[in-house]
């Protein structure tokens, strides 16, 4: 059927159903509001065709090697274009809903001549004769309609509406040609179980795409449009047995149109249906990287980059049929996940998060958490779940996180790098500090505090005289609050900002003598970055979630990495040669992942929260634990976590070890890669008065204890601690979980 000849029926079609509209349903004109004498009039000034919105689309997220782990749709549609449709899905979809498709020009004679008469004498719309091109425009309307009020006028059971109809749908056939009308109807046609379109619908029902269609599943789909929702096979067995029904009778009908033989019909329907129902998530609580796509569903909706307010931007990722590829490493991301699993359990109110950030880049490559996402039963605060994104800040969904702790002694460890200090320099230092003068903050103000008495967390660090390196290794608070107000805890600040510190509440940093101690509240992503520019020798970048954003039509936007430098290459390179000493001689010792890495505990003296962050050349990540429920209300004290019972948590006996099991795997496909050796031209050499001294008396002391040394916080010692108490008589084994008893100590 030509154009020319499809057109050409315009005006014969418009004067013949003038002329039946207005001898057949009278009757029902006075209730639709039109005269009969202006009937004709009504079908040959024909309005502009309707305006028609873009469709709703799924946007979906792709990790880095483009596989889909998340969508987001207002409606589950991907919109393709006609020839990517099965010709038999074509066939079979005119075949029962406009069998002269390609004969008339809008309007079908026949068939609105036929339900006419049926209407007439029923008093009411009771029979459909609509043509493809109406149903299009029925749909077009209600895509379209702003308000309900719309909608509704769109969907009405009156005459007045078809009448708007058929005049609409003649209008539509003089803008389109008869494919572009039939690949429109298959877009927006609704086919049930949530599948809105032909491929949207192939893939929900058959786990396949409109494409690859057979004979028996496209009349499947066929059947379907005229009755979407009796006959949604994922409903159950009676619409399924509805389905096949109308499966069968499509057949029948394209039997009958000669579109197969008899013989084919036969046979299709023959066989069962053959459902394949393909689950389509939508969200972020049915993704399988549920925190992950969190983080980038709040970047969507926050940068104005996106749209210029929310709303706007909200309803461009639920409509737009967006692409969006992520930095996700699904490998990196199930090692994190497999390691929190294995040492914390997600009905524990104490909580693990893990974010991994790649150094140059910024690319967050992993975000885990110990505790499920979603809403617990009951909306209860406590349980499995959770609806925070434990790794991220609050503006990508996250909570109020968990005092730092001693990780952010690298910052100041990298100040007095840059102020010219070397790995042997350091002082002497007591065994109690007051820090009451000698502290200011940015603006100048003195900070001191005169009432806090600073000791040195249990485990990680004694006083006597210490170097840059041994202070680091061994995290001697008082080192480092001496150390902070030796090169200005503002210049530690500003070193700090740089490598992209900020609260995860978004509050302005605390400027206070504790800075270095780690008194600010942070989340993995933001403490994972700030190291990833220590491996980046230097050069710290904004974490990026997403790369790269591919537009509907194709057009494709990339995101790069947003970088600048913070610190010197020697001065990063020598940061790394004292916090590689933590694995070796520190904190660490006995922990690591068989290639060089970086890293620093974080303790807090009211073991508050604990953390690790470390870093290898290709990789940064960082772990934070605390007690969901408030972390200065529940410290970490005498308490089980998973399966193991811990008298006190500290950086390096839950993080650390979640740390080295989660970083191993997620860089089982790198080449191990050495940090660049650091220039001990500029760096190396110092004194510290009475260092060397202190170090041979503590070597003695370890060959006495054997050759692990006083080793009291080895990880096969804590396990069983209680155990070996109640041995010795020391404690009861009644209540081996029990809170017995909390010391206050100063948090850092």
């Amino acid at each position: 059927m030509t154009v020319l000849r499809s057109v050409g029926g315009l005006g014969l079609a418009g004067a013949l159903s003038g002329v039946l509209i207005a001898a057949l349903a009278a009757p029902l004109v006075s209730g639709g509001g039109l005269a009969a004498k202006n009937v004709a009039h009504t079908f040959t000034d024909l309005p502009p065709a309707p305006r028609e919105e873009p469709l709703a689309q799924v946007t979906r997220l792709l990790d880095k090697d483009g596989r889909t782990f998340a969508q987001f749709y207002e409606a589950n549609r991907t919109a393709v274009p006609l020839r990517a449709v099965a010709p038999m899905m074509r066939k079979a979809i005119v075949a029962i809903e406009d069998a002269r498709f390609y004969e008339h020009g809008g309007l079908d004679v026949r068939g609105t001549f036929r339900a006419l008469l049926a209407n007439t004498q029923a008093g009411g719309i009771r029979q459909g004769g609509s043509s493809l091109t109406q149903q299009l425009v029925k749909n077009i309307l209600v895509e379209s309609a702003r308000t309900e009020a719309e909608r509704d006028r769109a969907r009405a059971p009156n005459l007045a509406r078809k009448i708007t109809e058929l005049r609409l749908a003649l209008a539509l056939e003089k803008k389109y040609r008869k494919d572009e009308i039939l690949e429109r109807y298959l877009n927006i046609a609704y086919f049930g179980a949530g599948a809105h379109g032909v491929e949207a619908a192939a893939r929900r029902f058959f786990s396949t795409s409109a494409a690859k269609l057979t004979l028996g599943q496209a009349a499947t789909l066929a059947g379907a449009v005229r009755m979407p929702y009796s006959t949604d096979p994922s409903l159950g067995k009676a619409h399924r047995a509805r389905l096949k029904e109308r499966r069968d009778l499509v057949l029948d009908r394209m039997a009958g149109l000669k579109m197969i033989t008899q013989q084919r019909a036969s046979s299709a329907k023959a066989a069962p249906l053959g459902i394949r129902l393909r689950p389509e998530p939508g969200g972020c609580e049915q993704s399988e990287f549920p925190f992950y796509c969190l983080y980038v569903q709040r970047e969507l909706l926050s940068n104005p980059v996106f749209g210029n307010t929310e709303a706007e931007r909200r309803t461009r990722m639920a409509r737009g049929g967006l692409t969006i590829r992520t930095s996700l490493d699904p490998i990196a991301q199930r090692a994190a996940e497999r390691a929190i699993r294995s040492h914390v359990s997600p009905q524990d109110t104490e909580v693990a998060a893990e974010a991994m950030v790649e150094p140059r880049t910024g690319r967050i490559r992993a975000m885990a958490a110990s505790k499920r996402f979603g809403r617990n039963p009951g909306n209860k605060k406590n349980g499995p779940k959770t609806t925070f994104n434990l790794a991220a800040d609050v503006a990508h969904g996250g909570g109020q996180g968990f005092q730092a702790g001693s990780t952010f002694k690298a910052f100041t460890l990298a100040t007095a790098l840059k102020q010219g200090w070397r790995f042997n320099d350091g002082f002497n230092t007591p065994g109690a500090l007051v820090p009451a003068q000698g502290y200011r903050d940015c603006s100048g103000k003195p900070v001191n505090d005169p009432g806090t008495r600073i000791l040195n967390a249990s485990g990680e660090g004694e006083g006597g005289p210490h170097s840059i390196e041994t202070g680091t290794w061994k995290s001697v608070n008082i080192f480092y609050m001496m150390l902070e107000r030796k090169v200005g805890l503002c210049n530690v600040v500003r070193t700090a900002k740089a490598l992209g510190i900020a609260r995860a509440d978004g509050k302005p940093l605390k400027e206070v003598p504790t800075f270095t101690l780690g008194v600010n509240e942070m989340d993995p992503v933001t403490v994972a970055a700030a190291f990833a520019t220590f491996a980046a020798r230097g050069m710290y970048c904004r974490p990026l979630a997403i790369v790269e954003i591919v537009g509907r039509d194709g057009r494709r936007t990339h995101v790069p990495p947003s970088c600048e430098r913070a610190l010197e290459e020697e001065v990063a390179d020598a940061v790394n040669y004292v916090l590689e000493g933590v694995f070796t001689q520190g904190t660490m010792r006995g922990q690591g992942i068989d290639r060089p890495a970086a890293g620093k505990t974080g303790t807090n003296n009211g073991y508050t929260s604990a953390w690790f962050a470390g870093y290898t050349p290709a990789l940064a990540a960082a772990v934070s634990v605390g007690d969901i429920r408030g972390s200065y209300k529940f410290p970490l004290q005498d308490v089980q976590i998973g399966d193991q019972y811990y008298g006190s948590v500290q950086g390096a006996s839950l993080p650390g070890p979640i740390w080295v099991d989660s970083m191993g795997p997620a860089l089982r496909r790198v080449e191990p890669r050495g940090f660049p050796g650091p220039d001990m031209a500029r760096f190396g050499g110092g004194h510290t008065p009475g260092l060397e001294k202190a170090l041979e008396k503590e070597k003695r002391r370890e060959a006495l204890q054997g050759r692990h040394g006083r080793r009291g916080d080895r990880p096969f010692l804590r396990r069983h601690r209680r155990l070996f108490e109640w041995l010795l008589g020391q404690s009861p084994l009644d209540q081996p979980f029990g809170r017995q008893h909390r010391r206050h100590r100063h948090r850092n």
